[in-house]
């Protein structure tokens, strides 16, 4: 039998070799050479290269046309292709007749094009970002789509000009959103994942993946203090889909008639979430016909936390109405203040009138696990569902959302559609492992080997250390500048999450007597050092109004390759920009 792989060795025990591909052991031999450290040489011998090539195949012009030396000037036996890519187009790759050569010698100008930036990344050196007005980049680039093809060498500039325009999101003076951070361990399952391009929905075309899928929501059920890891859950295409699956598993819950009946068989239901939730709540109400109007904000504190005393009163008053509450959004985490709602205390309101109480950690529900901050997330164990976004705190890749579930079953109960061609009853394995039933989506992204490889990589202990180490930042951020002359906090005490809420006072303001003139002014401060800040590249961090509150900056971090230095670097560069105004 001959030996199984992308193309055979040779024939075992003296069989037949007649049907090998003949130039594929010289392609795959001169792709060897691109190794380093020997490894290229090694590779070469181990392919045996045989005498029967065609001398007039496309392999062997492309291996005639020269594989040079790198001139690297170092004895690391790394070999440079000199295929010539401006008379190459997508078709000549594979799966091209003799395109492994073309196909490695692309693929290792694209690893090429992307290691640098790598390692630019955290060279703080480096600009964050090269920023350009949309004219500008629309002028000086063409990024119209032609009716004819384009050669391998234009395909390469684009991903060149593409990434000299990108923002580096894991530079370590990149604080403008909540995901940031470049993980090399993550960068490379989701390079595995693209490659293995594979679907979530049925075992049988993702066995692994729907395994580890399986694996990592029990552990993070176990974390979160369910009994015996038991519940359910999905990976999602984001927080606010997650948040939206929560909902929409509620109302199912309280009335599964809707799943077949609609919207028009139920009374009036309602929500209700704090003033500083994250957007999703009223979209997920819109997109499920309960309709944002059905959203009731509930009052928060001056620190962003919710009001357990003002949620119960908006519950009693929606019954007196003759409404139905049904769904209980607490947040743990604001995406502003980075506020944790008091889950204890708010699922003492919801057991006591029999509402589902689902927890939005997307942001902060990654605390749990630290040991030293975890303690902002007590009650969480008494959600009926959690939405928890690792591409944030844990600096998993975009994109990784986790909706965990409570009850086993429902979900799927929920959402099923039973649809024969996809989930046949029949298969010859545990049905439980086809989990597309349950989604709402029917093709799913590979969003688990991201978080588990990291996982396995760091372990929880090193998540920990990660998590500590931004909230530590965070302190000592809000240490530097709570007395230092030309900043004002927006509020009075350490922050709880990273999220540190600040204006910064030009020395024209300072003085300033008129408080409406003073706020007028105020206003306008930080957009405009904001601009500069992306027009210089040297950092980005996010600003916005809150309530009655003018623009300020919200500086968060979750980039674990931040330090000290960065902070000190981001006082300096905010009052450098800021002088003048």
């Amino acid at each position: 039998m001959a030996s199984q792989g992308f193309w055979p060795f040779g024939a075992e025990d003296g069989g037949d070799n007649s049907n090998q591909n003949p130039s594929a052991p010289r392609a795959w031999c001169q792709a060897a050479q691109k190794f380093t450290g020997g490894l290229g040489s090694k590779l070469c011998a181990l392919l045996s290269v045989g005498e029967g090539e065609k001398t007039g195949s496309p392999a062997r012009k492309q291996q005639e046309a020269g594989v040079e030396s790198c001139g690297c000037n170092k004895p690391c036996g790394c070999y440079k292709s000199n295929i010539d890519f401006s008379v190459l187009y997508s078709t000549d790759l594979l799966p091209a007749s003799e395109g492994e050569v073309a196909t490695l010698s692309f693929l290792q100008e694209v690893v090429d094009i992307l290691l640098p930036y790598i390692v630019q990344t955290f060279d703080r050196s480096t600009k964050v970002i090269d920023f350009r007005y949309p004219n500008e980049l629309l002028q000086e680039n063409n990024w119209e789509l032609s009716d004819n093809p384009e050669t391998l060498e234009d395909i390469l500039l684009n991903c060149r000009t593409s990434l000299k325009y990108a923002i580096k999101t894991g530079h370590p003076r990149y604080f403008n959103q909540l995901s940031t951070g470049l993980d090399m361990v993550g960068l490379a399952a989701d390079w595995l994942t693209s490659t293995a391009n594979t679907n979530m929905f049925t075992y049988e075309i993702a066995p692994v993946f729907v395994l580890l899928e399986h694996v990592t929501l029990k552990k993070m059920r176990e974390i979160i203090g369910w009994p015996d890891g038991k519940g359910d859950g999905i990976f999602s295409p984001g927080g606010s889909i997650s948040n939206m699956y929560a909902m929409l598993v509620a109302r199912y819950k309280m009335f599964p008639e809707v799943k077949e009946k609609g919207m028009s068989a139920v009374p009036r239901l309602i929500a209700f979430t704090s003033e500083h939730s994250h957007f999703s709540i009223k979209k997920g109400a819109a997109a499920l016909g309960i309709g944002t109007d059905s959203v009731v904000l509930v009052k928060v504190d001056e620190r962003g936390k919710m009001i357990p005393s003002d949620l119960e009163r908006r519950i009693i008053e929606a019954k007196q109405k003759g409404y139905v509450p049904f769904f209980v959004s607490a947040t743990a985490g604001t995406t502003v203040y980075g506020a944790f709602d008091p889950l204890i205390a708010i699922a003492d309101v919801c057991r006591k009138y029999k509402i589902w109480m689902h927890v939005d950690g997307a942001w902060g529900g990654s605390l749990i696990m630290s040991r030293k901050h975890r303690w902002k997330l007590n009650g969480i164990d008494r959600a009926n569902s959690v939405t928890w976004n690792p591409h944030k705190m844990m600096s998993v890749p975009l994109q990784c959302s986790a909706l965990l579930i409570r009850e086993e079953g429902l979900m799927q109960k929920c959402n099923q559609m039973h649809a024969c061609y996809l989930f046949q009853q029949d298969k010859h394995y545990d049905l439980s492992y086809d989990t597309g039933d349950k989604a709402l989506q029917c093709g799913r992204h590979v969003d688990i080997f991201k978080l588990w490889l990291m996982w396995r990589a760091k372990g929880t202990i090193g998540f920990e250390a990660q998590i500590d180490k931004c909230l530590e930042l965070s302190e000592y951020l809000y240490n530097k500048i709570k007395n230092r002359e030309g900043y004002e906090m927006i509020f009075d005490g350490k922050p709880q999450h990273t999220n540190v809420c600040f204006w910064y006072i030009p020395p024209s303001l300072r003085y300033v007597e008129d408080k409406d003139e003073r706020m007028k002014r105020l206003h306008k401060v930080a957009p405009v050092i904001k601009a500069r800040m992306m027009e210089y590249g040297t950092t980005m961090v996010s600003y916005q109004p809150q309530g009655d509150k003018v623009n300020f900056f919200r500086m968060v971090i979750s980039n674990p390759a931040a330090s000290f230095e960065d902070i000190d670097f981001l006082i300096e560069e905010i009052e450098r920009l800021g002088q003048d105004l």
